[in-house]
């Protein structure tokens, strides 16, 4: 780690309040000259950080940049490992690429654009700089495939949570992997696992999740702009390394419970489909059927038309409302 990074990580820690030039030439064994010089380059680069003689330099207590130090001082997970990118090809492919190097369980990868981010079923996520949020999450886990299967709905009620503490607002869950603030999708969630063939089990689990925070700049690609939304307005402060640091400690949570199905409860109050006449997608072929239960595996069971009901695990199967005029929410 460079001098300018341990610098700015010390400042992190205090953010809000004076650490002297002293203070961290001492902790860090660097001169007061290069304390200084870290503190300028930062400042180039536009932290703001303000200087008072024999008081010391303090770091803004709320900052639009991102950086890995301004995670880890949210996060105080020392047991956890981050890697933050400026860019990215996708934080789900880099995350297998850990793993395949033999990356440890509850690795991160965090990013500040993607440039093929990737959603269920193949489409893509739009990921654009400086608005969102993109977290992947390495998972090793002993429970079998059944219990796997509960990672996307626990993750959506993890960053719900997030959301609710950060920014004091309520999301809605459209089975079984997007995120809705009232009638417009601001996130959603791809889980991808590795089973092993003789055992059953989920050997290697990625989770990713990327939330709209802001709208991007000029708007959202056309495809986009009737279905997509953001949670906070352009110019509001949002602390969003705050809110990256909260969607991880949640999602490490659920993960830890995923046995006992604790995060079902919340994933049915918070459901946009229970009650609702739905169209089922499965391939090329569709149908209509009543949302009427999410059961104990997280799977949607639905009623079709002759009164009999079906259960939808959540594979290669897509959910709209039967009325394509009338969007979520």
């Amino acid at each position: 780690m460079s001098s300018k990074d341990r610098v700015l990580h010390l400042l992190e820690l205090a953010k809000g309040s004076p650490v002297s030039g002293e203070t961290m030439a001492q902790h860090l064994f660097i001169s007061r000259a290069a304390v200084w010089r870290a503190i300028q380059e930062l400042r180039s680069e536009g932290h703001v950080i303000r200087s008072s003689t024999r008081v010391g330099y303090t770091l803004e207590s709320f900052s639009a940049i991102v950086t890995k130090q301004s995670i880890l001082a949210a996060l105080q997970m020392p047991e956890l490992t981050l890697h933050y990118h400026q860019q990215i090809d996708s934080t789900n492919k880099e995350a297998k690429r850990l793993a395949l190097e033999g990356a440890a369980s509850a690795t991160v990868v965090v990013a500040d654009s993607q440039s093929q981010g990737i959603g269920r079923n193949g489409k893509s996520f739009y990921s654009p700089p400086g608005s969102g949020v993109y977290i992947s999450m390495l998972l090793r886990p002993s429970y079998n495939l059944q219990t796997a299967l509960r990672i996307t709905g626990a993750t959506a009620v993890a960053a719900c949570k997030a959301v609710k503490e950060c920014l004091q607002q309520e999301l809605s869950i459209k089975w079984v992997n997007d995120l809705y603030k009232g009638k417009l999708k601001v996130g959603g969630i791809l889980t991808e696992g590795v089973s092993g063939f003789e055992n059953g089990k989920i050997e290697t689990i990625v989770v990713g999740i990327g939330l709209n925070v802001f709208p991007p700049q000029g708007g959202f690609p056309s495809d986009l702009h009737d279905k997509a939304g953001a949670l906070c307005p352009v110019g509001q402060k949002v602390d969003r390394s705050a809110l990256i640091a909260s969607v991880i400690k949640h999602m490490s949570e659920c993960a830890a419970t995923l046995e006992t199905s604790d995060y079902l409860e919340e994933y049915r109050r918070r459901s946009l489909v229970l009650g609702r006449s739905i169209e089922v997608i499965q391939g090329k072929k569709s149908f209509i059927a009543t949302a009427v239960k999410i059961d104990d595996e997280g799977a949607l069971v639905v009623q079709l038309a002759d009164g009999s009901t079906t259960v939808l695990q959540s594979g290669e199967i897509s959910i709209r409302p039967a009325d394509k005029n009338n969007l979520w929410g």
